[in-house]
């Protein structure tokens, strides 16, 4: 039997994924062959409506490639329509309180299960009878609730953001993160990395899973991988396209004798 992404978190090993931004369905072929466990659905920075978010879940996990799925903002309705089209995972994007945490555990954790009842449960004044626990565990099974944590304020809550019970990871957002320290883009710099070892340190002491999205060269996620981080996010396929389309079109056009600009940002990471 094939081990779901939850599985193979909870058992330690890696699980590899990169960004998919085109709706292409010639592009889930070629995305089919490359060794991933999961492609990340950014709902948050890329136009995709409903329909469109359905079909690439639906898409994917018939090819075997779990979705997880970046909703806009820390919405529990949100994140239940991106699991009714068919979202293993939910990434929350900006979360900075334990409040935030515990909405996308009831949507990812306790679904259908919504309103005050929910609330009761959530916050630990109601307790669920057997049957119906089993059941939503069951309806649940395998549905990943991950946040990210993009600022210092999330950083100095980390304690108790990884305290609420249902979390399983947390993904830095590299980009979001150095702008909130006032260190836009320098992402090897002393006090960057440090901050970025002290949550990647603190989740996985806690038994989650900890991950940060980086397009370029894959020496970033091995970096970090030797720090902990067991969620490999790594590029886009927009942003690998962009690479390699520019490395061929030097080499031709050095081969031929006319130059190429070089301009242009490559840091795609979101």
């Amino acid at each position: 039997m094939t081990e779901n992404l939850a599985e193979k978190l909870k058992n330690g090993k890696n699980i590899y994924g990169t960004c998919i931004i085109s709706t292409s369905p010639i592009w889930s072929k070629v995305v089919a062959n490359s060794g991933l466990d999961f492609v990340f659905l950014d709902n948050e920075h890329i136009p995709m409506d409903r329909t469109e978010l359905t079909f690439l879940c639906q898409t994917y996990s018939a090819l075997g490639i779990s979705p997880i799925v970046r909703i806009p903002s820390p919405d529990p309705y949100t994140a239940c329509m991106a699991k009714d089209a068919g979202a293993v995972g939910i990434i929350t994007p900006y979360i900075e309180s334990e409040d935030q945490v515990r909405q996308m555990v009831g949507a990812t954790k306790y679904r259908p299960l919504k309103g005050e009842r929910l609330q009761n449960v959530l916050n630990g004044n109601e307790i669920l009878e057997p049957e119906l626990k089993d059941y939503l565990e069951k309806y649940n099974e395998g549905s990943l609730c991950i946040i990210n944590v993009e600022s210092l304020v999330a950083v100095e809550n980390l304690d108790a953001l990884l305290n609420v019970p249902g979390l399983d990871a947390v993904i830095i957002g590299p980009h979001d993160l150095s702008i909130n320290m006032g260190l836009p883009e320098q992402y090897d710099h002393p006090e960057y990395e440090k901050v970025v070892k002290e949550i990647i340190h603190k989740t996985r002491k806690k038994g989650l899973a900890a991950g940060i999205h980086f397009s370029g060269n894959p020496e970033r996620q091995i970096k970090w991988m030797k720090e902990g981080l067991n969620i490999v996010l790594h590029s886009s396929d927009m942003f690998l396209f962009s690479q390699k389309l520019k490395e061929d079109m030097n080499k031709i056009k050095d081969a031929a004798g006319d130059s190429m600009s070089k301009s242009g940002n490559n840091n795609l990471a979101i």
